[in-house]
């Protein structure tokens, strides 16, 4: 099989691809296409994933039958696409030096300053989704029963922008919401191999509603037991109280609604933003393979380390007393084992219970039909049907409805360049407190993000 990688460059792809060296399944990735509009970061990862080879071929035992799969790159975005079985997204449309403007506008106006939740998510999803949907639009023309992994930011709003191309054959993947499972799944002493995820919401905004053994719901266990709630990443992130108020346990991106002025404060004591921190680490990165290119991997792998370590690093300073994240949590499985179980599933009908962003249909009332909802699918050959979970309680329900609201006009204004729509969908984002602002936002990120401005610069 072929599978086609877009943003081939990026850091992230060498998990994507540790991930292949470990399958030995009969019908695996052969070809792996490497798709960047950077040929500098194109080099640096193909010397990165040549040195994994060279490790994973010299563990095997002599006369191993075993192949690694072949890398090819290119900037070329056909000959990416063409003949692949599945297509890898995990662009950033506008790179880092985007990001670090949704950043830092949002936060010189007092507001969050975050990637792909409040302001920064609209800005970045603005500029993304027309890329999402030409990418979508090669897809359905030369791969056209392909189907396309969504890791690109935003997940949720992203997929269902691609989705209104190629449909159902588009499926987003993030590892939180599984994370989240294991580490209450093991708290309470069980594999969540064992049980069965009562998990709903949208992208970075999701529920944990319940772990059941059988006919038995185990999360009220966990939920009354103040010690072992604490123990997990979500207990000592939300506080203890916190989640035994909701009832539930949400996804760690909820920290930005519940506290709001916290990680605000936090992020604003710091020198850097997230995205200035990663630009000078990725320029590092990339400078010190090119000085010495025998080292790729290295350099790659205590990067790597380090980026695992400082995640959502604003959410723990206080409220997290400087814990630093469980090993069990940076050093597991990730997006990747998600990205391998959907293709395995796929590819050789090996049946997976994973959690994704799929079409909602009748799923989770209170949403959209054609809304790209995040929760527990079971995944054979004709691709994720999405499994039962419970409804969503009001608070959660409502704070998903305008979220989702906001994804939809995020993907209007894109499609039809429209400066308005895109106020709009910032105004009425629930982590944007004024019209003014809204537009004030749009306007200073345009001037500073080119990508951003070509969106709303008609033809």
């Amino acid at each position: 099989m072929k599978l086609a990688i877009l943003g081939g460059g990026g850091f992230r792809v060498p998990l994507v691809f540790g991930a292949l060296l470990g399958d030995t399944g009969q019908r695996r990735v052969k070809t792996v296409m490497l798709h960047d509009t950077d040929e500098t970061r194109l080099n640096a990862i193909e010397r990165v994933l040549a040195q994994q080879t060279d490790q994973a071929r010299a563990q095997r035992h002599p006369g191993s039958s075993w192949e690694a799969p072949r890398v090819l790159a290119t900037t070329s975005l056909d000959a990416a696409l063409e003949g692949a079985d599945f297509v890898f997204s995990a662009m950033r449309v506008g790179g880092l030096e985007g990001r670090t403007a949704d950043e830092r506008v949002a936060l010189d106006l007092g507001l969050l300053g975050q990637e792909t939740t409040g302001a920064g998510g609209v800005t970045y999803g603005l500029r993304t989704v027309p890329v999402a949907l030409r990418v979508a639009e090669r897809v359905r023309a030369l791969s056209p029963d392909a189907w396309v992994i969504n890791f690109t930011n935003p997940a949720g709003m992203v997929t269902q922008a691609m989705q209104t191309v190629l449909g159902e054959r588009v499926v987003g993947i993030c590892d939180s919401p599984l994370g989240l499972a294991n580490r209450a799944a093991r708290a309470l002493g069980h594999d969540l191999v064992d049980l069965e995820i009562d998990y709903a919401g949208l992208n970075h905004l999701g529920w944990l509603q319940g772990l059941r053994s059988g006919t038995t719901d185990l999360l009220p266990d966990l939920l009354a037991d103040a010690a072992a709630l604490g123990s997990i990443e979500e207990g000592r992130l939300f506080g203890v109280d916190w989640l035994q108020t909701l009832q539930t346990v949400p996804n760690e991106y909820l920290f930005y609604y519940y506290f709001t002025r916290d990680a605000i404060g936090q992020i604003t004591k710091e020198a850097l933003t997230r995205g200035e921190y990663l630009v000078g680490q990725q320029a590092n990165f990339y400078a010190a393979v090119a000085d010495s290119p025998s080292q790729a991997f290295r350099h790659w792998d205590t990067v790597r380390r380090e980026r695992n370590a400082t995640y959502m690093q604003e959410t723990r300073r206080e409220q997290a007393q400087h814990h630093e994240r469980a090993a069990a949590d940076v050093e597991g499985g990730g997006y990747e084992g998600v990205a391998l179980a959907l293709m395995a599933a796929i590819a050789r009908d090996e049946p997976a219970r994973l959690i994704l962003n799929v079409r909602n249909g009748t799923t989770l009332p209170g949403l959209p039909g054609d809304a790209v909802v995040e929760v527990p699918c079971r995944v054979t050959a004709t691709g994720p049907q999405p499994l039962p979970v419970s409804p969503l309680p009001g608070h959660a329900l409502g704070l998903a409805q305008q979220v989702k609201a906001v994804d939809e006009l995020v993907i209007a204004a894109a499609a039809d360049r429209s400066p308005a729509l895109a106020v709009e969908a910032l105004a009425l984002h629930p982590l944007v407190d004024s019209v003014t602002t809204a537009r004030t936002i749009l306007q200073r990120c345009r001037a500073r993000v080119p990508s951003l401005d070509a969106v709303f610069v008609r033809p």
